[in-house]
């Protein structure tokens, strides 16, 4: 009876269901889940560059072939967008027209490395995975130089 009542509830008042980092006043950006997404990238690009096909005919052996080599695919595309979400956010909400005075490439390393994303989800290209990772660490840099920190950089092993 109560999911009934709920039911007409919602079709003659229907929300249209919307996600976002907060578009609020928060202030709370930080680069950091972009480069550990770009890193994934570059991460999954060497492993999908380091796989041998196998050299039997044996299924089982290509079962497991394609398998993980689709799962790194998937990684690498999925991190790729989660990379691309990240940046838009930061460039979209937290950098303002003056962010260009300080830092005027700004919309042009953004394009970039939004194109570089996309490069990447579609190819696996050891090159355009670096490309990624640095123009994510100008970006970064970026960030903190704007919040007038220091910018730890690390990179994972």
């Amino acid at each position: 009876m109560l999911q009934s009542a709920l039911s007409l509830i919602f079709k003659r008042l229907p929300a249209q269901s919307v996600k976002a980092h907060c578009d609020g006043p928060c202030g709370v950006y930080d680069p950091s889940s972009a480069r550990i997404a770009a890193e994934a990238v570059l991460s999954m690009t060497k492993k999908l560059q380091a796989m041998e096909p196998p050299s039997s005919n044996n299924p089982a052996d290509w079962v497991t072939y394609n398998n993980t080599f689709s799962r790194y695919v998937a990684v690498k595309e999925e991190q790729a967008q989660e990379t691309k979400k990240e940046l838009l956010i930061l460039w979209t909400d937290y950098f303002k027209p003056e962010h260009l005075a300080s830092f005027p490439d700004l919309h042009e390393t953004f394009w970039k490395a939004a194109k570089l994303c996309s490069a990447c989800k579609v190819n696996v290209d050891l090159a355009k995975a670096e490309e990624l990772m640095q123009v994510v660490q100008k970006i970064h840099h970026m960030f903190w130089t704007s919040k007038g920190r220091s910018d730890a950089w690390v990179t994972a092993s």
